[in-house]
């Protein structure tokens, strides 16, 4: 018996053929492909299009390049939804001597995951969080930032981002001191 995938009524936005091929192991969906992080400008119209007619969801690939991608799409299509893989879900299962990450490494049980928990901007974010509040908290300097910032955008499904991009994240999506400090006090 053949388990049926599930079905995205949205447009998804990745990097490229890799990624639509993983997807396609994971859910039945259609895709726009970038061409990596030089986004032309064909490619911004047909999301723009995409984003009118069907909706969009932006699935990078957790590094650089897909942070860069992310940040240029939203830009023409700022209330595009946002599908986030952490770094671990991203890295080659097999020999990776260049430690590439990417949405061609994730599983299929992880792309599922990351396409159920979607994140969306919002118009009037109500986040409460300012750049002193993410210094009380650790997140922005100190021996553990780093992994302090992957744990909460692991847990609140926003992604890993280093501090300026994790402030940006948390204020776009609504994200409350509340929701920060309980998932640290989980953790502690």
């Amino acid at each position: 018996m053949t388990k049926l995938l599930p079905e995205i009524n949205e447009v998804v936005i990745v990097e490229g053929h890799s990624d639509t091929q993983n997807l396609a192991r994971a859910v039945v969906a259609d895709t726009i492909e970038t061409g990596g992080s030089a986004v032309n400008a064909s490619a911004l119209e047909r999301i723009k299009l995409a984003e009118k007619t069907r909706g969009v969801i932006i699935l990078t690939d957790p590094d650089f390049n897909g942070q860069r991608i992310r940040e240029l799409v939203t830009k023409v299509v700022p209330t595009a939804k946002q599908a986030f893989i952490t770094q671990n879900q991203g890295r080659a299962a097999k020999d990776n001597p260049h430690q590439t990450l990417g949405v061609e490494h994730a599983s299929p049980a992880d792309l599922q995951a990351a396409l159920a928990q979607l994140v969306t901007p919002k118009k009037s974010a109500m986040s409460d969080i300012d750049k002193a509040f993410l210094l009380q908290q650790g997140l922005l300097a100190g021996a553990n930032a780093r992994q302090r910032r992957q744990l909460v955008g692991d847990a609140l499904h926003i992604g890993y981002a280093n501090g300026k991009q994790f402030l940006r994240r948390t204020q776009q999506f609504g994200i409350t001191k509340l929701q920060i400090l309980t998932v640290l006090k989980g953790n502690d």
